[in-house]
């Protein structure tokens, strides 16, 4: 099973970063410093930052869809990152937590969802998507419950 994973554009957060932290407060987002934690995962590169580096937290809606199923969370991002596209490659920052991933139809209906160890990724992107109903998939960080990215056939 060939499978494609992708992080977020970058365009659509470009403007956070010119912002001033008031302004940034008045569109609910932060201005933050990735500590020594490794908690800081951008959705941009798929990358955990570094300590010191500064990222944005804000609110996204990462699956907007018309269904019942549209959903949204914070998520972090960090500024001039290239978006993350990879096929049959599983980024480091999936690799060391535990994943929620969720299958959708091409009506943007769930129609399975299961939790994996991130070292384990693909033996459930391959059961999923072994179901032909399956258009896409997405993943969350299964403790925090945040979208992490979206996996789709290759």
């Amino acid at each position: 099973m060939t499978f494609r994973i992708t992080g977020l554009a970058p365009e659509q957060f470009s403007a956070l970063f010119a912002l001033t932290d008031a302004q940034l407060h008045e569109r609910h987002a932060r201005r933050m410093v990735a500590g020594d934690d490794g908690g800081y995962p951008c959705r941009i590169s798929l990358e955990d930052a570094t300590r010191g580096e500064q990222l944005v937290l804000t609110h996204y809606c990462h699956h907007a869809v018309g269904s019942p199923f549209r959903s949204s969370h914070a998520i972090y991002v960090r500024p001039g990152r290239q978006r993350y596209d990879q096929v049959d490659t599983v980024p480091e920052q999936m690799r060391k937590r535990l994943l929620s991933l969720r299958a959708f139809d091409r009506d943007a209906m769930l129609i399975d969802a299961d939790v994996v160890d991130g070292r384990e990724l693909e033996s459930l992107i391959e059961r999923l998507f072994a179901d032909e109903r399956t258009d896409y998939v997405h993943v969350h960080f299964a403790k925090a419950g945040c979208y992490a990215a979206r996996i789709d056939r290759a």
